[in-house]
């Protein structure tokens, strides 16, 4: 048995599902432009530089949820699904996913973009299995705040091992495992599969990866 996982933003995606998300609540007149694509920028240098809060960042992307209604936000999603996220899919790397599931290996997503937003884009793809930070709820509204830990870093390790744990399984239930990133904050996970592949990297992880002798794979 062969374990593929796949990052989503910049890897699947050619762009980010959540910064689009943004846009789009921004586009429809749920969230103030300045203010929104201030924070953003902030937290996406932050990112790059490996220097991002995750606690301080997953309270301004999960605010969005917690100000509207779940019926007004489902509807929403449909259209931003449609409209900014189909687009974005890479062509190339649904072609190396559908030749990981042709041959029986066990493909899951794993980003730290919420479970909200990126569900949906996981069905598109046609990956069964999701990992990723997962919004919490109280009676069916969302708080703006994680449930558990988050996927990112560190964090996608610790999520992808409760997950294999509960169909239970671990990494050495496979002979081998690839994960595909584009982001140097993904290094715990690309370090911790069999094979690394890097889809369009950020300049930090494109020469760590020319170093090891990493597989790059060409972005489409």
């Amino acid at each position: 048995m062969h374990l593929a996982l796949f990052d989503l933003d910049h890897t699947l995606l050619s762009g980010d599902s959540d910064f689009e998300w943004g846009r789009f609540l921004i586009d429809k007149g749920l969230l103030d432009r300045a203010g929104q694509e201030a924070r953003n920028r902030r937290f996406y240098e932050e990112y790059k530089a490996g220097t991002l809060d995750i606690a301080e960042f997953l309270s301004f992307q999960l605010a969005p949820l917690a100000a509207h209604p779940r019926p007004l936000l489902e509807s929403l999603r449909r259209e931003y699904l449609e409209t900014r996220i189909r687009p974005l899919m890479r062509f190339s790397l649904q072609e190396r996913l559908a030749a990981h599931q042709r041959a029986g290996d066990l493909c899951a997503l794993v980003t730290a973009t919420n479970s909200f937003v990126t569900g949906p884009i996981a069905r598109i793809f046609g990956i069964e299995h999701l990992i990723a930070t997962i919004p919490a709820c109280e009676d069916g509204f969302f708080t703006g705040k994680p449930r558990g830990v988050p996927a990112f870093r560190e964090g996608k390790i610790l999520r992808v091992e409760a997950w294999l744990e509960s169909l239970g399984l671990w990494w050495s239930s496979f002979a081998a495992s690839w994960f595909y990133s584009d982001s140097h904050n993904d290094l715990p996970l690309l370090e911790k599969v069999c094979h690394p592949v890097v889809v369009a990297p950020d300049a930090i992880l494109a020469d760590i990866a020319r170093s090891r002798g990493w597989e790059f794979f060409p972005a489409s």
